[in-house]
């Protein structure tokens, strides 16, 4: 075709804008041939045949091409499903590369939608198909610098970008729900003022829903069914972004993230690289399928037809490809370098780390993103587990990176909720708490050198978007995922709850104070462990989903937060902002390396160990007292130096007030800065008790003292 030139760099992938037109890149190994889809203003196409393939890739210059221009590929090649091969060019493909998608994938239960699925059927799916976008690079176009808030320094929000402000009053109505609304200043004076420090984004790729919810009229609501590895998620822009186009889109995305920048909050992206919305083998074709079926997931080794599933969804990336890391590599260097945000949380990051063999720490993918100048230098956490042989990895991913700790989360609801609710355990409970509180060095510290990592690679928390909130897991023994479709089979049963003698919403004033102090308990050990503190939204606010703990088709009242206003919400979110600011304040709270109980201080001649554990009475620990299943009660010392505050944390999970007394030395008095038996700490009047003082613990309860 003429004015059509190779291009002189055909591993770049993706429409790139040049001098007088386009760069253009697609991998598609196995294909006979590509054809550029180029859509105009009456939606007419022409097609531009690619040259290739070179090193798997078809690539060309087309000249004319500009900002805004719609486009898609169609790619022809053998039709042989028993060895992997899917090629139909009657489908309408999306650039995995592309920077914008306007338009949405024809929902399944349409008709003629059958056409989308993997099979022969000739009918063309472009008019059922959203185009691929130019857009121009935002070339970092932000101007705040990347807060770089330390390890040791962080607070992590998670948080849906729609569900958090759809219902915030302080913001308008038709910013609610959007990039911009959570830019509003309502939203961000909101978030300062709790004191959170790292904002992280459930999925803001371009996503789409499963068939499946299609048909039952729900929609994927939490977004974890990527389309679009490069494109925001359009849906979440205003309206007057969108009618401005992709280019909108983008815009408004980058000015979200200045804007929190300048709030010096850190904004953290949810990434599913380890599947796609095309789910199984026979379901739809957007765009890596109808490319290089073969190439792009991960296959079983003897039976290429069929896929090897370890994610749960029906297909799974192959990270044992090149052109698959490249391409998790290079998204996350443009939404890094472009975009500007400061960090990844990796959705099921084992399936990422997966080679022939299983696996491996030292997989090419985890060296790239720890080693890459840029990568290397934001936060980088992984979701340590899939649905593979082999699939809990918890602490074993390399430094940097940071993990979930589910460890945590199971450990701390058992101990606050089903332990209380049965009266204690008939196995000893506290060398575990113990473990959590101070930081997991049993599951991150086994690194060579040794402990390294730190207890801030430990995410603890309680809560998450996949599972009860912190007030349903006090008000509901088991999961009401009723309007979810599926007949409450959805969803795990290991919630480790406690509805406190009442299940579900109750006006009895007596289980309601409980509850209250469950919550205060659950968050309150969250911030206080050493590792990195982790809350879900609207926890701080005692949002509830009415026991739907799967609300991930939720795209209504239950799955959004409810702000409506009440005394006891102001004051637990009083409770959790003051939390943040005592942890803010006193370095002794948010340790950086691991305690080791050795002796680093002295006062008034006195050696003070890094940490140490006493009983109810004061004395130091004994090992019988540690291995009794009786023991409920403890106090967990935590010394930095001279110039620091020490920190004396109690915690009585009984269902009974114990007098205590507190751990004796020749040191300073101790404050009372925080009693989860507060309603609130506003207007409280410290304590202050000498060492070896007599005081009392109520039941289900946390201090925290001060020197």
């Amino acid at each position: 075709m003429d004015g059509v030139t190779p291009s002189p760099t055909p591993h770049r992938l993706g429409v790139h804008l040049v001098d007088g037109g386009a760069v253009v890149g697609v991998y598609a190994g196995h294909a006979t041939a590509v054809d550029l889809c180029l859509f105009d203003a009456d939606d007419v196409e022409t097609r531009v045949p690619l040259i290739g393939p070179k090193a798997g890739v078809w690539h060309a210059f087309v000249p004319g091409i500009q900002e805004g221009q719609k486009y898609g590929f169609r790619a022809s090649g053998p039709w042989q499903p028993k060895k992997g091969h899917r090629y139909n060019p009657a489908k309408l493909l999306m650039d995995p590369y592309t920077r914008g998608i306007e338009g949405d994938v024809t929902p399944m239960n349409a008709p003629g939608a059958q056409s989308l699925l993997s099979n022969r059927d000739g009918t063309d799916t472009a008019p059922m198909m959203p185009r691929s976008v130019v857009t121009a690079e935002p070339g970092g176009s932000w101007q705040t610098p990347h807060p770089r808030i330390p390890w040791e320094d962080t607070v992590i929000y998670e948080m849906h970008v729609k569900g958090f402000t759809q219902q915030m009053e302080g913001v308008p109505p038709e910013l609610r729900g959007t990039y911009a609304g959570l830019a509003h200043p309502a939203a961000i004076e909101y978030l300062t003022s709790l004191g959170v420090t790292t904002i992280e984004l459930l999925p803001v790729h371009a996503f789409a829903s499963e068939p499946h919810l299609d048909h039952g009229g729900l929609s994927n609501y939490w977004g974890y069914s990527t389309m679009g590895f490069f494109a925001p998620h359009a849906p979440y822009a205003t309206q007057a972004a969108r009618d401005k186009g992709a280019q909108g889109v983008l815009d408004e995305f980058v000015g979200m993230v200045d804007l929190l920048h300048q709030a010096g909050l850190e904004v953290i992206l949810d990434v599913v690289y380890n599947h796609t919305a095309e789910a199984g083998w026979g379901d739809r074709v957007l765009n890596f399928r109808g490319l290089d079926n073969r190439s792009y997931y991960r296959h079983q080794a003897n039976s290429p037809g069929h896929y090897d599933d370890t994610t749960g969804t029906g297909n799974t990336l192959d990270f044992a490809h090149p052109r698959v890391v490249q391409l998790a590599m290079d998204s996350l260097r443009y939404w890094t370098e472009e975009v500007g945000v400061d960090g990844f949380r990796f959705d099921l990051a084992v399936t990422l780390g997966r080679t022939g063999h299983g696996f491996s720490t030292r997989h090419p993918f985890f060296v790239g993103i720890t080693m890459d100048p840029m990568l290397g230098g934001v936060k980088l956490i992984a979701e340590p587990w899939d649905v593979g042989m082999g699939g809990w990895q918890v602490g074993n991913f390399p430094a940097p990176m940071a993990e979930w700790n589910d460890r945590f989360r199971d450990r701390i609801r058992s101990f606050w909720l089903t332990d209380t609710a049965r009266g204690g355990r008939h196995h000893p409970t506290a060398p575990e708490l113990a473990t959590r509180l101070a930081g997991s060095s049993d599951l991150f510290g086994h690194t060579e050198p040794p402990l390294v990592r730190g207890p801030v690679a430990s995410v603890n928390f309680v809560t998450a978007h996949d599972g009860f909130t912190a007030y349903d897991l006090t008000a509901y023994n088991g999961k009401h995922n009723e309007a979810n479709g599926e007949d409450n089979r959805d969803g795990t049963d290991n919630n480790r709850s406690w509805n406190h003698g009442y299940e579900g919403m109750t006006d009895e004033p007596e289980i309601l104070a409980l509850r209250r102090r469950s919550i205060r308990n659950l968050l309150g050990t969250t911030l206080l462990a050493a590792g990195t503190p982790m809350l879900l939204s609207g926890d701080e606010y005692g949002n509830s989903q009415g026991g739907n703990n799967n609300a991930y088709c939720q795209d209504n009242e239950i799955g959004w937060v409810d702000w409506s206003q009440a005394e006891w919400k102001d004051q637990l979110r009083a409770t959790v902002a003051h939390l943040v600011h005592l942890r803010r304040e006193h370095r002794v709270l948010r340790p950086s390396e691991f305690y080791d109980g050795r002796d680093h201080d002295l006062r008034d001649g006195n050696p003070r160990a890094d940490s140490a554990w006493f009983t109810a009475s004061g004395a130091p620990e004994t090992e019988d007292w540690w291995e009794d299943p009786g023991t409920r009660v403890v106090q967990f010392m935590r010394s930095l130096g001279e110039a620091e505050a020490d920190a004396l944390m109690v915690i009585n999970g009984s269902r009974t007030e114990v007098e205590l007394s507190l751990p004796t030395d020749d040191g300073a008095p101790w404050r009372l800065v925080w009693d989860s038996s507060w309603e609130t700490p506003a207007g409280v009047e410290e304590e202050v008790l000498r060492p070896g003082e007599t005081t009392a613990i109520e039941p289900t309860s946390i201090q925290l003292y001060l020197s």
